[in-house]
């Protein structure tokens, strides 16, 4: 079981995991913070499940993930300053910090899929979902779902990009106490690069990216696109050149190599 205790020893964070919540088994992390009836309001917030039984990936995709191996967790931002103007680069962000935990503990070579995926080998190793709330134009909440593969060595067949885990890549039995609380040190400070320097968090997430210059399909539903990744722009949008050289910028979807 993962111990608290231990973790909050790990944990040198200003306001991220500093109400940190464990709960067995939940629906979707995501889900429970975006309910505002459940009066986890505390900005900074962390809701951690050892066990999702709906687990929920970008485009309603199922996050699965064995009970007691891995980190399935959310992270509750509301605090203006604490909420980036733009909700792509954060997300890039996020994924941005994710790797460089698992590279600054593990000595692993982590590539970024965009809009957010940490894959190393090919092979996804980590999952994040960010949703938000808003009235009127004004963002009330983000709540960032993240699905680490930690100790979990099987995985089922059925992925469109094949996972894998820290302990199969590494052979090692991984700390999840000490990963959950070097993830969340680096999210925290990757929220502040994000708000002081955003063109420092492109550009390191630009350099981890090996999609970039392929020629690629972009899936949204049932519509696509193809063409070059040309590059990222300074929101994290995605930009794609035709073959007239025409560039568009795209918001939503998934890319993947032609």
């Amino acid at each position: 079981m993962f111990n608290i205790e231990e973790f909050d020893l790990k944990l040198d964070s200003d306001y991220i995991g500093r109400n940190f919540v464990i709960i067995e088994e939940l629906d979707s992390t995501n889900a429970f913070l975006l309910d505002k009836t459940k009066q986890f309001n505390e900005n900074g917030t962390v809701v951690f499940a050892e066990s999702q039984t709906q687990g929920r990936g970008r485009k309603d995709r199922v996050w699965q993930s064995a009970p007691g191996l891995n980190l399935t967790f959310s992270i509750l931002l509301n605090k203006k300053g604490n909420i980036p103007e733009s909700l792509s680069l954060l997300n890039l962000g996020v994924s941005l910090a994710v790797a460089n935990s698992l590279e600054n503990l593990y000595n692993v070579k982590t590539h970024l899929k965009w809009p957010n995926d940490v894959l190393i080998n090919d092979k996804k190793i980590v999952g994040i979902l960010s949703e938000s709330v808003s009235q009127g134009s004004k963002i009330e909440r983000v709540v960032i779902g993240i699905g680490i593969n930690a100790n979990q060595t099987y995985f089922p067949d059925d992925f469109g990009i094949p996972p894998t885990s820290l302990k199969i890549e590494t052979d090692q039995t991984i700390d999840r106490e000490r990963l959950l609380a070097e993830t969340l040190i680096n999210i925290e400070d990757i929220i502040k690069r994000i708000n002081e320097s955003p063109a420092t968090v492109v550009q390191d997430w630009r350099s981890k990216c090996k999609m970039i210059g392929d020629n690629i399909m972009i899936t949204d539903g049932e519509n696509t696109k193809s063409g070059i990744f040309d590059d990222i722009d300074e929101e994290g949008f995605l930009l794609l050149k035709s073959r007239s050289g025409r560039i568009e910028k795209i918001h939503y979807g998934d890319a993947s190599v032609r």
